[in-house]
């Protein structure tokens, strides 16, 4: 069965497969959404995330190793989660996959395929319920304190599609029937660039750097999930395209979307020629 993917092409019956990110960008701007998606109008990617991607792998492989053992890793138990081990399922690496949405469910109302690629699940040897793991890197400023390296705000509006992300994933496993808490997790690495004397080591080739470990607990909502795809649904249907974001973009949220900015740009280099 050919693979309906890419630019919709409402002709097609197979289900139309829809990642988690594009999900997110219709939220954030349904035109946008829609010139991507709808007419195959592509901006700008961008640029891969090569570092951050490391420290996820490097993750993985720390959890691994106690995923093959069954146990909960010393982080887990430090934090109060003994009952907890990382899910030995057989689809785990599959699930991994974000390219090929790996981790996907299948929405019968719209006939689309959501997915993606999930860091990590964990499930509650008691209860049998799993519990969804995001891992995420970065490197804050100092505190108010000048003492040590400001902590992680997960609430914050930059993080705001952090949290929708979670919701989603909360929403396609419990879609695929598991018994899901709403109770995720991130993991935050955070590089401490302010209180380490450098990187640079005993041994000439090598270089080192220190991060600060930060576990976050994060209470989800994934209610609203189903509503929005069938509000993509309908913005893919539409002949026309819909009104672009004026608002939510940028770090504190008060920018417009990139075509607006960029149509803004040329207006005002033609006022100025």
């Amino acid at each position: 069965m050919p693979r309906h993917r890419g630019t919709y092409k409402p002709e097609m019956s197979e289900p139309y497969e829809l990642g988690r990110s594009r999900l997110e960008a219709f939220i954030k701007c349904p035109g946008c959404f829609w010139l991507d998606r709808a007419r195959g109008v592509k901006f700008p990617d961008m640029p891969g995330w090569t570092l951050n991607t490391a420290t996820d792998t490097l993750l993985k492989k720390d959890f691994d190793k106690y995923r093959i053992l069954k146990k909960p890793h010393p982080l887990m138990i430090e934090n109060g989660l003994k009952d907890l081990v990382p899910y030995d399922h057989e689809d785990f690496h599959k699930w991994t996959q974000a390219l090929t949405l790996g981790f996907r469910t299948y929405h019968e109302k719209t006939n689309i395929i959501l997915g993606g690629g999930l860091d990590d699940v964990w499930i509650n040897t008691k209860t049998q319920q799993v519990h969804i793991v995001d891992y995420k890197s970065t490197a804050t400023g100092k505190n108010d304190q000048q003492d040590s390296i400001k902590r992680v705000d997960i609430n914050d509006h930059f993080k705001s599609s952090f949290r929708r992300q979670m919701d989603i994933y909360q929403f396609i496993m419990k879609n695929n029937n598991f018994d899901v808490s709403d109770t995720g997790y991130f993991l935050y690495v955070n590089a401490d660039q302010h209180f380490e004397e450098g990187m640079l080591h005993d041994k000439v080739d090598e270089a080192v750097m220190k991060f600060r470990v930060e576990f976050i607990e994060y209470k989800g909502d994934s209610s609203w999930v189903e509503e929005t795809l069938i509000k993509a649904k309908e913005c893919l249907l539409q002949e026309k395209c819909p009104k672009h974001a004026e608002t939510g973009f940028g770090r504190s949220g008060q920018e417009p979307c990139h075509f607006n900015r960029m149509i803004t740009d040329i207006f005002e280099r033609d006022l100025l020629e």
